[in-house]
């Protein structure tokens, strides 16, 4: 229980800053894209204070054992950067650019009763859906792949009489 409380806490104080700062606004955020026309860069120091506090709180965090409310940090362990990661960003920032949120911004949003934010985080999740549903096609044709693979080393090895 005090997990689910202290992830209630940690949401209700990132809500509330991305709240704060603005970013539940789509114009916002778009405004920071539009360099020719009504540019605002407030996005840039409001992901730039995100960074310093991440760096710190990595920083001081890290120097525990484990966390708090676990028995060890679940830390990315992958550092190369493939097809779906490529694919994935670039996703997220064409739906970010086109609508003006990101899923940081738009759960807030749903709170505070913007309508547009109900119909992205509805494709949102779609989104996320069809990747998984690809993530495991794509598992499976690698498993039927390697499977056939198999079969034919094995039947090439009984036709040689190995």
């Amino acid at each position: 229980m005090t997990r689910v409380l202290s992830a209630l806490a940690i949401g209700l104080i990132f809500g509330s800053g991305i709240s704060l700062s603005g970013m539940v606004n789509p114009a916002k955020v778009l405004n920071f894209f539009d360099f020719a026309g009504t540019w605002d860069p407030s996005l840039a120091f409001v992901m730039g204070g995100a960074l310093i506090v991440t760096a710190i709180g990595y920083a001081f965090i890290l120097k525990r054992g484990a966390p708090v409310f676990d028995r060890l940090f679940h830390l990315p362990t992958r550092r190369d950067i493939d097809t779906p990661l490529v694919a994935g960003s670039a996703a997220f920032g064409i739906g970010w650019g086109i609508a003006g949120f990101c899923p940081g911004g738009a759960v807030p949003a749903l709170g505070l009763g913007h309508t547009q934010a109900w119909l992205f985080v509805g494709c949102m999740i779609v989104g996320i859906a069809l990747a998984r549903l690809a993530s495991r096609s794509r598992t499976a044709r690698a498993a039927t792949g390697a499977a056939k693979i198999s079969s034919s080393v094995h039947t090439a090895n009984v036709v040689a009489g190995r």
